[in-house]
Protein backbone atom coordinates (compact mmCIF):
# COMPACT_ATOMS: atom_id res chain seq x y z
CA UNK A 1 0.00 0.00 0.00
CA UNK A 2 1.49 3.45 -0.73
CA UNK A 3 1.21 6.65 1.20
CA UNK A 4 0.17 10.08 0.35
CA UNK A 5 -0.56 13.20 1.69
CA UNK A 6 -3.80 15.00 2.51
CA UNK A 7 -4.62 18.42 3.54
CA UNK A 8 -6.35 21.63 3.41
CA UNK A 9 -3.81 24.31 1.91
CA UNK A 10 -4.64 27.43 3.49
CA UNK A 11 -3.49 31.05 2.91
CA UNK A 12 -1.90 31.20 6.63
CA UNK A 13 -0.12 28.46 6.57
CA UNK A 14 2.48 26.08 4.80
CA UNK A 15 2.99 27.64 1.35
CA UNK A 16 1.62 25.31 -1.58
CA UNK A 17 5.63 24.85 -3.17
CA UNK A 18 7.09 24.02 -0.11
CA UNK A 19 4.23 21.39 0.61
CA UNK A 20 5.09 19.74 -2.39
CA UNK A 21 8.33 19.41 -2.56
CA UNK A 22 8.45 18.75 0.88
CA UNK A 23 6.07 15.98 0.52
CA UNK A 24 7.59 14.30 -2.71
CA UNK A 25 11.16 14.43 -0.85
CA UNK A 26 9.93 12.10 1.84
CA UNK A 27 8.85 9.62 -0.20
CA UNK A 28 5.12 10.09 -0.39
CA UNK A 29 3.20 8.93 -3.20
CA UNK A 30 0.68 11.60 -3.37
CA UNK A 31 -0.92 15.22 -2.37
CA UNK A 32 -4.24 15.53 -1.85
CA UNK A 33 -6.40 18.78 -1.56
CA UNK A 34 -9.67 19.60 -0.19
CA UNK A 35 -11.95 22.28 -1.73
CA UNK A 36 -14.69 24.82 -0.15
CA UNK A 37 -14.69 27.56 -2.35
CA UNK A 38 -16.19 29.94 0.03
CA UNK A 39 -18.20 29.11 3.56
CA UNK A 40 -21.63 31.22 4.29
CA UNK A 41 -22.20 33.00 7.08
CA UNK A 42 -24.96 30.83 7.65
CA UNK A 43 -24.27 27.78 9.39
CA UNK A 44 -27.55 26.20 8.82
CA UNK A 45 -25.84 22.86 7.41
CA UNK A 46 -24.36 20.90 10.31
CA UNK A 47 -20.49 20.12 10.00
CA UNK A 48 -20.56 16.03 9.53
CA UNK A 49 -17.53 15.80 12.25
CA UNK A 50 -19.96 17.16 14.43
CA UNK A 51 -19.07 20.58 16.65
CA UNK A 52 -18.40 24.21 15.40
CA UNK A 53 -16.91 23.89 11.56
CA UNK A 54 -13.04 23.76 11.77
CA UNK A 55 -11.03 27.08 10.35
CA UNK A 56 -9.59 25.44 8.28
CA UNK A 57 -12.69 25.12 6.04
CA UNK A 58 -12.78 28.61 5.65
CA UNK A 59 -9.69 29.11 4.03
CA UNK A 60 -9.04 26.81 1.32
CA UNK A 61 -6.92 27.54 -1.37
CA UNK A 62 -8.47 26.75 -4.75
CA UNK A 63 -7.05 22.78 -5.29
CA UNK A 64 -6.61 22.80 -9.13
CA UNK A 65 -4.45 26.18 -8.97
CA UNK A 66 -2.62 24.77 -5.74
CA UNK A 67 -2.00 21.52 -7.76
CA UNK A 68 -0.68 23.31 -11.02
CA UNK A 69 1.65 24.92 -8.32
CA UNK A 70 2.38 21.21 -7.12
CA UNK A 71 3.19 19.57 -10.55
CA UNK A 72 5.30 22.40 -11.41
CA UNK A 73 7.72 21.90 -9.03
CA UNK A 74 7.36 17.86 -8.74
CA UNK A 75 8.29 15.14 -11.08
CA UNK A 76 6.86 11.93 -9.36
CA UNK A 77 3.76 12.59 -6.75
CA UNK A 78 0.42 12.02 -7.75
CA UNK A 79 -1.63 15.07 -7.45
CA UNK A 80 -5.08 14.69 -6.25
CA UNK A 81 -8.37 16.60 -6.13
CA UNK A 82 -10.18 15.52 -2.63
CA UNK A 83 -12.57 15.91 -3.70
CA UNK A 84 -13.57 18.78 -5.70
CA UNK A 85 -17.06 19.83 -5.02
CA UNK A 86 -18.39 19.29 -9.21
CA UNK A 87 -21.90 20.22 -8.04
CA UNK A 88 -20.12 24.10 -7.78
CA UNK A 89 -18.64 23.60 -11.07
CA UNK A 90 -19.07 24.52 -14.86
CA UNK A 91 -17.83 20.61 -16.27
CA UNK A 92 -16.28 22.95 -19.33
CA UNK A 93 -14.24 24.96 -17.27
CA UNK A 94 -13.15 22.17 -14.85
CA UNK A 95 -12.15 19.91 -17.49
CA UNK A 96 -9.82 22.31 -19.33
CA UNK A 97 -8.75 23.10 -16.05
CA UNK A 98 -8.08 19.01 -15.30
CA UNK A 99 -6.25 18.19 -18.35
CA UNK A 100 -4.29 21.02 -18.01
CA UNK A 101 -2.68 19.61 -14.78
CA UNK A 102 -2.72 16.38 -15.73
CA UNK A 103 -0.53 17.80 -19.15
CA UNK A 104 1.58 19.91 -17.35
CA UNK A 105 1.88 16.90 -14.88
CA UNK A 106 2.92 14.68 -17.26
CA UNK A 107 -0.08 12.34 -16.41
CA UNK A 108 -0.52 13.05 -12.49
CA UNK A 109 -3.61 14.33 -12.07
CA UNK A 110 -6.29 12.37 -10.67
CA UNK A 111 -10.06 13.35 -10.21
CA UNK A 112 -11.99 13.06 -6.88
CA UNK A 113 -15.53 14.51 -6.77
CA UNK A 114 -18.27 14.78 -4.75
CA UNK A 115 -21.94 16.28 -4.09
CA UNK A 116 -20.76 17.76 -0.89
CA UNK A 117 -22.73 18.47 2.45
CA UNK A 118 -22.50 21.69 2.75
CA UNK A 119 -26.15 23.12 1.41
CA UNK A 120 -26.06 26.78 1.68
CA UNK A 121 -22.50 26.64 -0.28
CA UNK A 122 -23.92 24.96 -3.18
CA UNK A 123 -27.13 27.05 -3.38
CA UNK A 124 -25.00 30.27 -3.65
CA UNK A 125 -23.80 28.33 -7.09
CA UNK A 126 -27.17 27.81 -8.16
CA UNK A 127 -27.45 24.15 -7.40
CA UNK A 128 -30.05 22.75 -5.82
CA UNK A 129 -29.42 20.41 -3.08
CA UNK A 130 -32.43 18.33 -3.94
CA UNK A 131 -31.10 17.10 -8.03
CA UNK A 132 -27.11 17.36 -6.63
CA UNK A 133 -26.87 13.62 -7.10
CA UNK A 134 -27.68 13.97 -10.90
CA UNK A 135 -26.39 17.01 -11.54
CA UNK A 136 -23.45 15.37 -10.38
CA UNK A 137 -23.68 12.34 -12.71
CA UNK A 138 -23.83 14.39 -15.39
CA UNK A 139 -21.25 16.24 -15.12
CA UNK A 140 -18.59 13.89 -14.75
CA UNK A 141 -20.04 12.03 -18.14
CA UNK A 142 -19.96 15.61 -19.74
CA UNK A 143 -15.93 15.81 -18.98
CA UNK A 144 -15.48 12.43 -19.35
CA UNK A 145 -16.84 13.27 -23.25
CA UNK A 146 -14.72 16.59 -23.30
CA UNK A 147 -11.43 14.30 -22.44
CA UNK A 148 -12.29 11.63 -24.62
CA UNK A 149 -14.21 12.93 -27.58
CA UNK A 150 -13.42 14.99 -30.77
CA UNK A 151 -15.62 17.27 -30.99
CA UNK A 152 -17.49 16.17 -27.78
CA UNK A 153 -21.28 16.83 -26.89
CA UNK A 154 -23.68 16.06 -24.47
CA UNK A 155 -27.30 16.77 -23.64
CA UNK A 156 -28.60 16.13 -20.27
CA UNK A 157 -31.20 17.32 -18.20
CA UNK A 158 -28.57 20.28 -16.23
CA UNK A 159 -25.45 19.83 -18.80
CA UNK A 160 -26.16 20.81 -22.28
CA UNK A 161 -23.47 21.67 -25.15
CA UNK A 162 -23.54 20.73 -28.87
CA UNK A 163 -19.99 19.56 -30.58
CA UNK A 164 -17.75 21.12 -29.15
CA UNK A 165 -13.61 21.26 -29.72
CA UNK A 166 -11.88 21.28 -26.50
CA UNK A 167 -7.84 21.10 -25.83
CA UNK A 168 -5.85 20.14 -24.37
CA UNK A 169 -6.79 16.66 -23.87
CA UNK A 170 -5.27 14.51 -20.72
CA UNK A 171 -2.10 12.84 -20.82
CA UNK A 172 -3.69 9.63 -19.28
CA UNK A 173 -5.83 7.21 -21.23
CA UNK A 174 -8.39 7.35 -21.93
CA UNK A 175 -8.40 9.84 -18.97
CA UNK A 176 -7.69 10.85 -15.64
CA UNK A 177 -8.78 8.07 -12.76
CA UNK A 178 -11.90 9.17 -11.21
CA UNK A 179 -12.76 8.88 -7.78
CA UNK A 180 -15.87 9.94 -5.99
CA UNK A 181 -16.08 10.62 -2.40
CA UNK A 182 -19.07 9.84 -0.15
CA UNK A 183 -20.41 6.97 2.46
CA UNK A 184 -24.26 6.28 0.89
CA UNK A 185 -25.95 3.83 -1.10
CA UNK A 186 -25.97 6.72 -3.78
CA UNK A 187 -22.14 7.00 -3.75
CA UNK A 188 -21.77 3.08 -4.30
CA UNK A 189 -23.86 3.64 -6.94
CA UNK A 190 -22.39 6.31 -8.83
CA UNK A 191 -19.03 4.04 -8.63
CA UNK A 192 -20.29 1.37 -10.20
CA UNK A 193 -21.96 3.77 -13.11
CA UNK A 194 -18.96 6.07 -13.90
CA UNK A 195 -16.46 3.35 -13.48
CA UNK A 196 -14.62 5.11 -10.57
CA UNK A 197 -12.80 4.22 -7.71
CA UNK A 198 -13.59 5.53 -3.76
CA UNK A 199 -12.03 8.05 -2.10
CA UNK A 200 -13.34 7.62 1.54
CA UNK A 201 -13.16 9.16 4.92
CA UNK A 202 -11.93 7.29 8.18
CA UNK A 203 -14.75 5.45 8.42
CA UNK A 204 -14.60 2.69 10.99
CA UNK A 205 -13.21 -0.37 8.95
CA UNK A 206 -16.43 -2.22 9.54
CA UNK A 207 -18.59 0.50 7.63
CA UNK A 208 -15.67 0.57 4.85
CA UNK A 209 -15.71 -3.38 4.41
CA UNK A 210 -19.62 -2.91 4.13
CA UNK A 211 -19.16 -0.47 1.42
CA UNK A 212 -16.56 -1.86 -0.33
CA UNK A 213 -18.51 -5.64 -0.48
CA UNK A 214 -21.62 -3.54 -2.12
CA UNK A 215 -19.50 -1.78 -4.71
CA UNK A 216 -16.69 -4.82 -5.68
CA UNK A 217 -20.51 -6.85 -5.59
CA UNK A 218 -22.27 -4.54 -7.82
CA UNK A 219 -19.41 -3.51 -10.31
CA UNK A 220 -17.67 -6.82 -10.66
CA UNK A 221 -14.34 -5.63 -10.31
CA UNK A 222 -12.26 -4.36 -8.50
CA UNK A 223 -12.65 -0.65 -7.56
CA UNK A 224 -9.62 1.37 -6.70
CA UNK A 225 -9.25 2.41 -2.92
CA UNK A 226 -8.03 5.83 -1.67
CA UNK A 227 -8.67 7.65 1.47
CA UNK A 228 -8.37 11.73 2.30
CA UNK A 229 -7.53 11.93 6.15
CA UNK A 230 -6.14 8.87 7.35
CA UNK A 231 -5.27 9.27 11.58
CA UNK A 232 -1.20 8.40 11.62
CA UNK A 233 -2.45 4.81 13.04
CA UNK A 234 -0.47 1.69 11.86
CA UNK A 235 -3.47 -0.11 13.43
CA UNK A 236 -5.59 1.44 11.36
CA UNK A 237 -3.32 1.10 7.73
CA UNK A 238 -3.23 -2.18 8.33
CA UNK A 239 -7.17 -2.59 8.18
CA UNK A 240 -6.76 -0.58 5.20
CA UNK A 241 -4.13 -2.84 3.57
CA UNK A 242 -6.58 -5.83 4.74
CA UNK A 243 -9.37 -4.34 2.72
CA UNK A 244 -7.52 -3.58 -0.46
CA UNK A 245 -6.46 0.23 -0.31
CA UNK A 246 -3.59 1.13 -2.88
CA UNK A 247 -3.26 4.22 -1.42
CA UNK A 248 -3.71 6.12 2.29
CA UNK A 249 -3.52 9.44 2.11
CA UNK A 250 -2.60 10.78 5.86
CA UNK A 251 -3.98 13.40 6.99
CA UNK A 252 -1.53 16.69 7.80
CA UNK A 253 -3.02 19.53 9.81
CA UNK A 254 -2.68 22.85 8.24
CA UNK A 255 -0.05 24.06 10.20
CA UNK A 256 2.87 26.81 9.35
CA UNK A 257 5.62 25.97 7.77
CA UNK A 258 8.41 24.66 10.48
CA UNK A 259 5.41 22.53 11.98
CA UNK A 260 4.06 21.14 8.90
CA UNK A 261 7.83 19.79 8.15
CA UNK A 262 8.66 18.32 11.34
CA UNK A 263 4.99 16.35 11.12
CA UNK A 264 5.81 15.33 7.58
CA UNK A 265 9.11 14.07 9.02
CA UNK A 266 7.38 12.00 11.66
CA UNK A 267 5.20 10.71 9.37
CA UNK A 268 7.36 9.71 6.86
CA UNK A 269 9.35 7.62 9.82
CA UNK A 270 6.30 5.82 10.96
CA UNK A 271 5.24 4.53 7.60
CA UNK A 272 9.23 3.53 7.15
CA UNK A 273 8.79 1.80 10.54
CA UNK A 274 5.45 0.29 9.57
CA UNK A 275 6.78 -1.01 6.01
CA UNK A 276 9.83 -2.66 8.12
Amino acid sequence: MKFGISTFVNDDTIDTVALARAVEERGFDALVVAEHTHIPASRESAYPGGGNLPSVYYRTLDPFVTLAAAAAVTTRIELVTGIALLIQRDPIITAKEAASIDLISHGRFVFGVGAGWNLEEMRHHGTDPKTRGALLDERIEAIKALWTDEPAEYHGRFVDFDASYLRPKPVQRPHPPILVGGNSDATVKRIIRHGAGWISNPLPPEVLEQRIEQMRDGAGRDVALTTFGTPADPGYWEALERLGYRQANLLLPSKPLDDSLKLLDTFADRVAGYRG
